[in-house]
C-alpha cells in the first residue's frame, strides 16, 4: 500500500497549483461507473457546488469526481474543467441527450496568503484531472493544500502553514479505509496521543512557539479579534474517506459522520463559524464490512491524514511550516551553548 487515498482501487488523484499565487486544487476521479458517495457538513462557512446528488433520495446514485480547491467561492470554477475532461471521455450521468459528469466541489479560503486575484479556475481543474493517477499522493503544500494555513485567531502574521495529507487503515478481510484531508483550520492542530500542538497559533509574528488558540479564546481574545469581515469563511478543513467495501448513500452518510471524529480529535477549536468543515465518504469495491467498524477506522485515518498534512507542509507566502518551526526550536539551545 502507498498509505494514501489511491490505496483504494478505482481512485485517481490529480493536483495542480499556482505557487506564486499560493493556491491550487486537488481532483479525485472515480472512473466511468462512478462511485457511491455521501457528505456530512458541519462547519459554519461552507462553500460548495453540487452537493445535493450526495443526499439520500436524490435521483443521481453515483458521482464521477470530486474537487477540493482553494480560492474561496471563486475556486468552484475548477469543477467546470473537470466536467469537461470527463465529458470528453464519455463519462457522466446518462440523460439521453448527453452524459453529464457529476462532480461535487468544495472550497477553502486562501485569499489572504498569496495573490487574491489568481484563483483555481476551469483550466487548473482540467490540468489536475488530466494528470490524475493511481500512484502515491503527494502531500504537504500541494494541490488544495498549497495555500492552507492554521491557527488564525490573530490573522496570518501568527498563523502556521497547513497542507494536504493522506493515510490508510485496514480491517479484517482485506477491507481498506483511506482518507485525504486538506487542513486550513481556524484552530490549532494537536497530536491526539499527546495533546501537543503540532501546528497553529504562534506566540508572535517571529515566534517558533505555539500560543494555543483555545486557551487564548478562554482568556477573552475572541472578543478582541472576532467579527472582522475578513475572518468570515477564512478557514476550512476538507476530508474524503474512501473504502473498498460496498455501501450505499445511507450507510456512507453514517461513515462520513463518524469520520468527523478525526477532525474533533486533532483540531481545536473545530467547527467554528469561520470554518467550512466537510467530510465526504466514498465507496468503490464489493467487499463486505460493518458500517460502524468502517466509520471507526475512518476517523482514525482522518486524524492521521490531518497530522500528515501539517507535518509535510512547507512554508509559503511568508507563513512558516511546523517543520521549520521545529528546526528553530531545536537549533536555539545549540546556538546559545
Amino acid at each position: 500500500m502507498a498509505n494514501g487515498l489511491t490505496d483504494i482501487a478505482g481512485i485517481r488523484v490529480g493536483q495542480a497549483a499556482d505557487k506564486e499565487a499560493v493556491t491550487g486544487c486537488t481532483v479525485l476521479l472515480f472512473g466511468k461507473p462512478g462511485a457511491a458517495a455521501a457528505v456530512e457538513v458541519r462547519g459554519g462557512a461552507v462553500g460548495e457546488r453540487e452537493l445535493e446528488p450526495l443526499r439520500p433520495g436524490h435521483l443521481v446514485e453515483r458521482i464521477h469526481g470530486l474537487v477540493l480547491a482553494g480560492g474561496s467561492a471563486f475556486g468552484l470554477d475548477a469543477a467546470g474543467g473537470v466536467m469537461r475532461y470527463l465529458e470528453e471521455r464519455g463519462i457522466g450521468f446518462e440523460t439521453g441527450a448527453a452524459r453529464v459528469p457529476i462532480v461535487p466541489a468544495v472550497i477553502l479560503y486562501d485569499l489572504g496568503i498569496g495573490n487574491p486575484r489568481r484563483r483555481p479556475d476551469a483550466a487548473m481543474g482540467y490540468e489536475a484531472a488530466r494528470t490524475a493517477s493511481g500512484g502515491p499522493v503527494e502531500e504537504g503544500s500541494v494541490g488544495a493544500g498549497t495555500g492552507a494555513t492554521v491557527g488564525k485567531l490573530f490573522g496570518m502574521a501568527r498563523a502556521t502553514k497547513g497542507g494536504l495529507g493522506t493515510a490508510t487503515a485496514s480491517l479484517a478481510g482485506g477491507v481498506r479505509v483511506s482518507a485525504l484531508a486538506v487542513v486550513n483550520a481556524f484552530g490549532d492542530v494537536r497530536n491526539p496521543a499527546t495533546g501537543e500542538i503540532v501546528a497553529g497559533l504562534r506566540s508572535g509574528p517571529r515566534s517558533s512557539k505555539f500560543s494555543g488558540t483555545s486557551a487564548r479564546m478562554k482568556r477573552g481574545a475572541a472578543r478582541r479579534s472576532f467579527g472582522r469581515p475578513a475572518r468570515a469563511g477564512a478557514s476550512t478543513t476538507l476530508a474524503v474517506v474512501a473504502t473498498n467495501a460496498r455501501f450505499e448513500k445511507v450507510s456512507l452518510l453514517r461513515i462520513a459522520a463518524m469520520a468527523h471524529a478525526g477532525l474533533a480529535r486533532t483540531i481545536a477549536p473545530v467547527y467554528s463559524s469561520f470554518d467550512g468543515d466537510v467530510v465526504f465518504a466514498v465507496s468503490l469495491g464489493s467487499k463486505r464490512a460493518d458500517v460502524n467498524a468502517v466509520g471507526t477506522v475512518a476517523a482514525e485515518a482522518v486524524a492521521r491524514a490531518i497530522l500528515r498534512g501539517v507535518q509535510k507542509a512547507r512554508g509559503l507566502g511568508g507563513v512558516p511550516a511546523a517543520r521549520e518551526l521545529r528546526g528553530k526550536r531545536a537549533g536555539g539551545p545549540r546556538r546559545r551553548a
